[in-house]
């Protein structure tokens, strides 16, 4: 079978490239275990990144999936989105299964720098597998922990897709489901679809099944478990010119579709809790 695994670069981050039979590939940075680059079978390129993005280690990246571990947003008192996408990963392993290519990063406590780790003094394991094939993209996330005590945690995977332009976007599945935003109460979604006209920052909970996202004649199908929630997020022309690694008209050019586990769950020891998420266009 015609799998391949390459170490590469992506900037000056050490890198990942799998790629299937059919020539869909994936690339993930060790900085973050962030996925940055994602082509289907067809050689388009599905996720977006930033190019005025620091690719150097000296900040988390803007786009791709950044892992969000322990931590959502500051909803919290650590680090904003925690730390999984700021750290070293390691690659575990890699192979193919039924003509798809995989592999599998590592990040468990000792892993994080000092700075870090005073601020979270439980043991734990995460696991990101990536796999690819033809149309179709399946991210895993798990976190083990391997301590004594139980701790909390929230999770998310915070994906970036490339779209034709935001305002010709659409998203389907999310009639009736409960969301909140910036405003005080807690709203149901009412249309079938929901379209962008600038700035969207809401949280859906407690997701009934897939979701849809269409951006010209492409449809995204996106299905998760173990997330219970999905955070939709484009920050709009004013959040985007104040983002310094967000060039002034690139939030026409992308959606962010995140399953999550918004309110913090506690795993207890010995425990462990996995969320997948699989994409196919359709």
């Amino acid at each position: 079978m015609d799998t391949r695994m390459n170490k590469s670069t992506f900037g000056e981050l050490p890198a990942v490239t799998i790629r299937a039979a059919d020539g869909a590939q994936a690339t993930v940075t060790l900085y973050g275990g962030h996925l940055v680059a994602w082509q289907t079978s067809d050689g388009q390129e599905r996720l977006f990144c930033s190019r005025d993005s620091a690719l150097d280690g000296s900040r988390a990246i803007r786009g791709g999936v950044p892992v969000i571990f322990p931590q959502f947003g500051a909803r919290g008192t650590g680090m904003r989105h925690g730390f999984a996408r700021v750290a070293t990963w390691q690659l575990e392993s890699t192979g193919d299964a039924d003509g798809a290519a995989w592999a599998q990063f590592i990040l468990q406590h000792t892993d994080l720098p000092d700075a870090i780790a005073t601020t979270w003094p439980w043991a734990f394991t995460l696991r990101l597998r990536v796999a690819v094939q033809g149309l179709s993209l399946e991210l895993q996330l798990s976190v083990h922990n391997t301590g004594e005590q139980a701790f909390p945690f929230s999770a998310a995977l915070h994906s970036y897709f490339a779209i034709d332009q935001l305002g010709e976007a659409r998203i389907g599945g999310l009639q009736r489901v409960r969301y909140s935003d910036e405003t005080p109460q807690d709203a149901l979604q009412a249309e079938e679809l929901l379209q962008f006209a600038d700035k969207l920052d809401r949280i859906y909970y407690q997701l009934p099944g897939a979701l849809t996202l269409q951006s010209g004649s492409h449809t995204l199908r996106l299905e998760q478990q173990g997330f219970t929630d999905a955070v939709v997020w484009n920050p709009g022309a004013q959040d985007a010119a104040a983002l310094p690694d967000l060039a002034d008209d690139e939030y026409q050019r992308f959606i962010c579709i995140e399953p999550a586990l918004i309110q913090p769950d506690t795993l207890a020891a010995g425990a462990q809790w996995t969320g997948r998420q699989h994409l196919e266009f359709i």
